[in-house]
């Protein structure tokens, strides 16, 4: 098997439009964002709630899939690294992992800080941080 189907499941609404006005990591200035969910994925919200810190895995839908090398954080004097050992959008699975914290929850939509995807970037899935193991 050499091909995977992925499903989108919601979309990000951000004020971030381009590439050029997003902060390398989310941690670094990302604005509040919401993320949209389709109603088919309704259940799979049913237990997120304010307060928690999730993975949202996107699909960077803008992405230069035939990019294997980068100058990390786009730094010319730093040396080429495979893009294997980056967060560079630029891939060739360009899947997008964002820690966020929940700030909301309405309906289908979920409000959530630190999301540096650009606005209608996919998202495919969701993953709560884990914590401690006892806490598991």
């Amino acid at each position: 098997m050499d091909e995977l189907v992925v499903r989108v499941v919601g979309w990000v609404e951000s004020e971030l439009r381009e590439r050029a006005d997003a902060p390398r990591q989310g941690d670094e200035g990302a604005p509040d964002a919401w993320v949209v969910f389709d109603g088919s994925v309704r259940d799979a919200l049913a237990d997120l709630a304010a307060g928690d810190e999730v993975i949202l895995v996107s699909w960077f839908d803008r992405a230069d899939r035939s990019v294997q090398k980068v100058h990390p954080r786009g730094d010319a004097s730093r040396p080429p690294t495979g893009v294997f050992s980056t967060r560079s959008p630029d891939r060739p699975n360009p899947l997008g992992l964002h820690r966020v914290t929940v700030l909301a929850v309405e309906g289908l939509r979920v409000r959530v800080n630190n999301l540096e995807a650009l606005d209608g970037t996919p998202i495919v899935d969701v993953k709560p941080v884990l914590g401690d193991v006892t806490d598991r």
